[in-house]
């Protein structure tokens, strides 16, 4: 394998993952990183989690690693910023990590494999596009998501 097929693996585990959940959440490319002989995909959600919701969140995605046979490696439960880090079988890392307002970072990261080019991932983001610049916090709204948040649908530009 090289970096180039690590990007595609990487690429589809995160597919894999926003199928899974539901409702449906927007999110956004973040930055590709590729060393010697490693490459990192990472993907930003836009949709704000509530506090209430975290839980719920976190829950489906590790439900959704542990049915493809990914073993779950450490959980942090803190309430305001938790966690799930995870491996899949043929050992790329799999993060989720909630931050500041609520925003969910998945990152993956690949086994050391054959150096090579990386090209951009091919599947589209289903939000703003960010590439080449700063993402901001979270700022869509979703009626489920979002609940209890704090926020209502007109502070944060919904209609």
């Amino acid at each position: 394998m090289n970096l180039q097929e690590a990007a595609n693996r990487a690429d589809a585990i995160l597919d894999a993952t926003f199928v899974a959940i539901k409702p449906k959440v927007r999110w956004s490319h973040g930055e590709t990183t590729a060393g010697s002989c490693d490459v990192t995909r990472r993907r930003v959600v836009m949709t704000i989690i509530s506090e209430v919701r975290r839980g719920n969140f976190l829950g489906v995605v590790e439900r959704s690693w542990r049915q493809s046979g990914y073993e779950i490696k450490s959980v942090n439960t803190s309430r305001k910023f938790p966690a799930i880090y995870a491996q899949s079988e043929d050992g790329f890392g799999v993060s989720l990590t909630i931050g500041g307002g609520g925003q969910a970072f998945f990152e993956i990261d690949s086994p050391c494999v054959e150096e090579s080019d990386v090209a951009d991932p091919r599947t589209p983001s289903n939000g703003p596009d960010y590439s080449g610049g700063p993402i901001p916090r979270p700022d869509v709204y979703d009626d489920f998501w979002s609940f209890g948040g704090g926020l209502s649908a007109s502070v944060v530009g919904v209609s």
